[in-house]
């Protein structure tokens, strides 16, 4: 067992490893308050871009549903008027502290995977940075109509001002609720909800003590790679479709399970692949004889169609819809008006 695992493994319960590690836990957690005095103090410097910020980020280490909640979020604000753009740190990008700006043609070891996927799905200008604010300010120099910035995985940024953030959990809720490395808390658990905040549980029900809002999560369509690529959207009862054979699913997530248990309640057989989060395709991870294969859009965008042979790699979208409640309680932290102007 890798020690990612052991670890993720250990963060659900407070075992040997994780009570071995506690020493460790206590020491981030002093570095953790010492970093957030330095910002209510006014020691370190927050920076507020001219447009409106929505942070979108998880308490936990590991995926949570940050990405599709992005994706999400873009689609509700245009919804309501507004013209929005993303800003990501990308991790597993290349671009060594420099500002990218994100087109479909980037390569994800230039950007990431997880901003190329959302640049592609959602077509809104994508900014990735190590530093949020540098990214901000040339998305908005680059795309002067955005008038409101998502910023992904930049809860404890704190750098960057925010007029409201979504902290997203997942079916793990806090874990153990210790602090990393001995738990997957990135920072303590608060006992209320943070100011201008809303919660969103990217589960089948709520798995905090925390108010929230349950996401309403389904498999969409499935979409042979290269028609995905191309934009197109293929309905899976078309034709001779991913369902009436056997697949091998493949998924370089932090927590494949949830997507492997998806494919099953769908009907699908198959045979589980689970690969390393942001798993790079270098080399294709199925034997060369494999006919059929389904992946999640984040590892799509890292697959080259040429390189397949005669394997039909399928593509699986996610349906991720926010209740009313959530939109209502997002839009009241925002501004009543889109502004038209930056500066």
């Amino acid at each position: 067992m890798s020690l990612s695992l052991r670890l993720q493994r250990a963060w659900l319960a407070r075992g040997a490893l994780a009570w071995a590690l506690l020493p460790l836990a206590a020491l981030y957690g002093v570095v953790v308050a010492l970093r957030n005095v330095a910002f209510r103090a006014g020691w370190r410097r927050i920076e507020r871009l001219p447009v409106p910020v929505i942070v979108v980020g998880n308490l936990i280490a590991g995926g949570a549903g940050k990405t599709p909640t992005c994706l999400a979020l873009v689609d509700l604000l245009r919804q309501h008027g507004w013209t929005p753009g993303i800003v990501s740190r990308g991790y597993g990008g290349d671009a060594a502290g420099e500002v990218v700006l994100v087109t479909p043609d980037t390569p994800a070891s230039a950007c990431g995977d997880e901003p190329l996927l959302m640049q592609r799905r959602s077509g809104a200008p994508v900014a990735v940075g190590r530093w949020r604010a540098q990214a901000g300010r040339a998305l908005l120099a680059a795309h002067p109509a955005v008038d409101v910035i998502v910023c992904d995985d930049g809860l404890q940024h704190r750098q960057l001002a925010r007029d409201a953030q979504v902290i997203v959990f997942d079916e793990r809720g806090a874990g153990n609720g210790w602090l990393l490395p001995a738990g997957p808390l990135r920072e303590p658990m608060p006992s209320a909800l943070p100011a201008r905040s809303v919660l969103l549980y990217n589960a089948p029900a709520a798995s905090t003590p925390l108010p929230g809002h349950v996401v309403q999560r389904s498999l969409g369509r499935f979409t042979l790679l290269q028609a995905w690529l191309d934009g197109a959207a293929t309905d899976s009862d078309a034709g001779a479709g991913p369902r009436s054979r056997r697949l091998v699913a493949a998924a370089g997530l932090a927590h494949p399970r949830r997507f492997f248990s998806m494919l099953r309640e769908a009907g699908l057989d198959i045979a589980e692949l689970p690969l390393p989060d942001h798993h790079d395709f270098a080399v294709l991870p199925w034997p060369s004889d494999t006919a059929d294969v389904v992946v999640t859009e984040k590892d799509a965008v890292k697959l080259d169609p040429a390189r397949l042979g005669t394997t039909r790699v399928w593509v699986a979208t996610l349906d991720f819809q926010f209740p009313p409640a959530f939109a209502a309680d997002l839009l009241a932290l925002l501004p009543q008006r889109a502004p038209t102007a930056h500066f």
